[in-house]
């Protein structure tokens, strides 16, 4: 579903809007307008106007290039830092499914007070449904406190992306959870972040404060400088290395899902429906249990006798595949760029 030139962002995943238009209004029901900012890589600048044309241009961090979240976060930050360098700010990734919003923004009003309070790194975890690869994972120490409802943790490690016997372990372990990448920080902490666990990183990110605060016209040099930033994820350059005393981690309940991983997405959107299915679009489903089904406008579907298994139907594409292999997807898509089909991915 999610293309290269239309990411799962911009369409409907599960309600009637596209995932960057609920992240927005999910956080308007907090935030005044003017306090979203919202970065974006220059191929998509063009389809979030279309999608937030009430968002002013002043909040859109256009990055230079897309370098993975490492640099995305590290640019964003070196951004706000000229603007509010110790106001707290939290990076919310917009391809998400939450099911308790209030819950979720009161996880952030905490998180917001807590970052005031202690300085440190506030950080969301979410209790596993099953052992995923495609997630990272946050260890937790003792309970450090609760504010309004929300369990507070000391931070024991980060493990991005592990293989699946690890991860089948952590879940076994219990003292592990889903990291949501959902930071709370201040912009200047953000930063020095870098400059001790990434330091040539850091180098770069405040050369890039500095243009963006002195020749912000001077959309050349920023490229250039950003270019030569490492691609890498912010889990990896900085996450994984930071001291357990610095960080925070908020239990959050919501009823979260990364829309990434269709397994995932099924074990949250199937509730305590009996037949454990979860369909969208014109679909009938026989003797079918434990099922994800996506039909395309236009199309009818029909499914008979099938169990725990995943079905998304594109109109130009078809994916078909038992709900456990569900995180192979990305060796078919390799096949499929082995095979030329570029076009479709």
């Amino acid at each position: 579903m999610s293309r290269a030139s239309k990411p799962k962002q911009f369409f409907e995943v599960v309600g009637h809007d596209p995932l960057v238009k609920e992240t927005y209004d999910r956080l308007r029901k907090l935030l005044p307008a003017e306090s979203i900012f919202v970065s974006v890589s220059p191929a998509f600048e063009s389809l979030l106007r279309e999608h937030l044309p009430e968002i002013s241009a002043s909040q859109v961090i256009v990055e230079p290039e897309k370098r993975d979240t490492g640099p995305a976060m590290g640019y964003a930050a070196a951004f706000l830092a000229n603007l509010a360098p110790d106001e707290p700010v939290v990076f919310v990734p917009s391809d998400h499914y939450i099911g308790d919003d209030e819950l979720f923004l009161r996880c952030l009003s905490v998180g917001d007070a807590l970052v005031r309070e202690t300085g440190k790194l506030l950080d969301i975890g979410i209790r596993p449904l099953c052992p995923s690869t495609v997630l990272g994972y946050t260890k937790i120490g003792k309970k450090d406190r609760t504010v309004d409802g929300i369990d507070v943790f000391e931070f024991a490690g980060h493990r991005e992306k592990p293989p699946f016997e690890v991860a089948k372990a952590y879940i076994q372990d219990g003292s592990y959870l889903w990291h949501a990448n959902y930071y709370l920080w201040t912009p200047e902490k953000f930063l020095q972040s870098f400059d001790l666990h990434a330091p040539e990183t850091g180098i770069l990110l405040r050369s890039l404060q500095r243009a963006l605060r002195e020749s912000p016209a001077d959309r050349a040099a920023i490229a250039a400088l950003y270019a030569q930033l490492t691609k890498q994820s912010f889990d990896y350059l900085v996450t994984e290395r930071l001291p357990s005393e610095g960080v925070l981690i908020m239990r959050g309940e919501f009823g979260w899902s990364d829309i990434g991983a269709w397994d995932t997405l099924h074990e949250r959107l199937a509730g305590s429906a009996q037949s454990g299915n979860v369909i969208k679009g014109a679909c009938v489903a026989l003797d079918t249990k434990g099922s994800l089904i996506y039909a395309p406008e236009g199309k009818k579907v029909a499914v008979v006798g099938m169990k725990d298994v995943i079905i998304v139907d594109t109109g130009d594409a078809l994916l078909v595949c038992p709900r456990a292999e569900a995180q192979r997807v990305k060796e078919a898509v390799q096949k499929m760029k082995e095979a030329g089909w570029e076009a479709f991915l």
